[in-house]
């Protein structure tokens, strides 16, 4: 073999002699679609829902929401399988000789209350009554506290110092005592209810909303919206509202049943929604003469309040971990 041959073979890579290279298979779809989505980004949205999902504590509470949700929904059912109406007064069946309530059996599963009504009927209606005001109320709330906060903190100097004084004085109004004195010059009702836990609740809104835009109107992207010819309307709501909507999310969430119990104070204090339409507060504060006698009518209604603003409580406390961009946490 001359010596040119056996250089040229020595230049030849390993395997070449002989045998040609092996060809490398191409990636099959679904293997690239399973690579896609392991690398796919995640909004700030999906990451907040991928916390919300694995607290067990706010899935169980929201669980307890959406049961009585469908409580609320399916009132009528339970009137119609029990045969009772919300405002139907069983004189004989529903009340012992000498006029106390009857208490749980197998007719009124859980009482009834000092006029004979059936308190388990009386429960789910009153829950339309409480979610209804708790989320009109709240929305309204929201609403006016969101557009005030955005003008506020936007424009600021003689516009921020107007609403400012606004919100102090409105927040230093106790709330109970402009509601009686309100409901004396008219008439009680749900309108009036929801009115006047909106006039009260929209300021801490605004005050929070305010707080958030003075911070972000800074920033450069907002600088670079003015620089672009944007009015301030747009920038306002296009540019800074999308970035304040986690806070309020979170405050909806945690204000939904301080207003919830709010309706129910008025509603004790005879205030409320007038009679004879269920109402939980309206149920707690009628059974103060006679619970001694009759437990259930006390316990039960005020049970239903209890795990209604616990369940929301918990709720807003799994949704404000679950926006915080702070939280630590990996999911799979």
């Amino acid at each position: 073999m001359s010596e040119v041959e056996s250089r040229s073979r020595r230049a030849e890579p390993a395997g070449a002699v002989g045998t040609a290279p092996k060809p490398v298979p191409a990636p099959m779809d679904d293997e690239l679609d399973e690579a896609a989505r392991v690398i796919e980004g995640r909004s700030p949205w999906r990451l907040a829902y991928e916390r919300l999902r694995h607290d067990r504590a706010a899935m169980i509470a929201l669980a307890v929401i959406v049961l009585i949700v469908i409580v609320a929904i399916a009132a009528p059912v339970f009137s119609a399988l029990t045969g009772h109406g919300p405002d139907q007064q069983f004189r004989t069946t529903g009340l012992h000789p000498d006029g106390l309530p009857v208490a749980p059996n197998g007719t009124f599963v859980l009482g009834t209350d000092d006029q004979g009504r059936d308190i388990l009927v009386r429960i789910a209606y009153g829950a339309r009554i409480s979610l209804l005001v708790g989320v009109v109320a709240t929305l309204l709330e929201v609403a006016v506290g969101t557009i005030l906060g955005l003008a506020a903190g936007y424009f600021g100097r003689l516009v921020d110092t107007t609403i400012a004084r606004l919100i102090d004085i409105v927040l230093s109004i106790p709330f109970l005592l402009f509601a009686i004195s309100l409901v004396s010059i008219s008439h009680p009702s749900l309108t009036i209810v929801i009115i006047v836990i909106a006039i009260f609740g929209w300021a801490a809104v605004a005050r929070i909303v305010r707080g958030q835009v003075l911070s972000i109107r800074e920033k450069e992207y907002i600088e670079a919206a003015r620089s672009l010819g944007a009015g301030p309307w747009r920038i306002m709501f296009v540019d800074i509202l999308p970035n304040v909507v986690a806070p309020i999310t979170v405050y909806i969430t945690l204000l939904i049943p301080v207003t919830i119990v709010a309706e129910a104070s008025l509603s004790y204090l005879g205030v409320g929604v007038p009679p004879p339409t269920p109402d939980w507060g309206q149920m707690i504060a009628e059974s103060q003469n006679i619970y001694q006698q009759a437990w259930w009518f006390l316990v039960f209604p005020s049970i239903a309040l209890l795990i209604t603003t616990v369940a929301f409580n918990i709720l807003g406390d799994g949704v404000r971990d679950a926006l915080d961009p702070r939280t630590q946490q990996l999911f799979i």
